[in-house]
């Protein structure tokens, strides 16, 4: 009796001693991990709303994306071509739907990294009569500058 006593006691101060998750998930609870995933639930809703200026608003001025293009840098991004770029794309886009499945958020002192699985359907008559589909596993970088958490490239 007393050894389940004490096993259930060392089990119990070890359950106590584990870091908070948020949720549904396996990510640490804390003020960094909130704030991120605030950041990549606003641009999920700036996707589906097909509004540049609200995804310019979450991105670092130091942002840079390679398109998935690394040796290719003429589909490269920038925080100064980022939102022209969007607003030609935009118009061509119907009904984007966006869901994104946060599975690690990694923070350092002033830098962090989200894993995310990226899943997205909308149409695009120009190119395609069928709704088109998408599905990846990415990573999203984020800096914190003046206190906010900003994109500095995954998107």
């Amino acid at each position: 009796m007393l050894k389940r006593f004490l096993a259930f006691s060392v089990l119990s101060l070890l359950a106590a001693c584990a870091p908070k998750r948020i949720p549904g998930t396996d990510i640490v609870d804390n003020s960094d991990t909130r704030a991120i995933l605030a950041v990549m639930e606003q641009y999920r809703t700036a996707l589906e709303a097909r509004d540049a200026q609200a995804i310019q608003k979450l991105i670092s001025p130091a942002f840079r994306d390679d398109g998935g293009t690394p040796n290719d840098p003429s589909d490269d991004l920038t925080a100064e071509t980022l939102v022209p770029y969007l607003e030609r794309v935009f118009p061509r886009i119907q009904g984007p739907r966006i869901e994104l499945s946060i599975r690690r958020i990694q923070v350092g002192e002033d830098v962090a990294a989200a894993i995310y699985y990226w899943d997205a359907t909308w149409r695009m008559p120009s190119l395609h009569s069928r709704p088109m589909k998408e599905s990846e596993l990415e990573q999203m970088v984020f800096r914190k500058e003046d206190g906010t958490w900003k994109i500095i490239t995954g998107i």
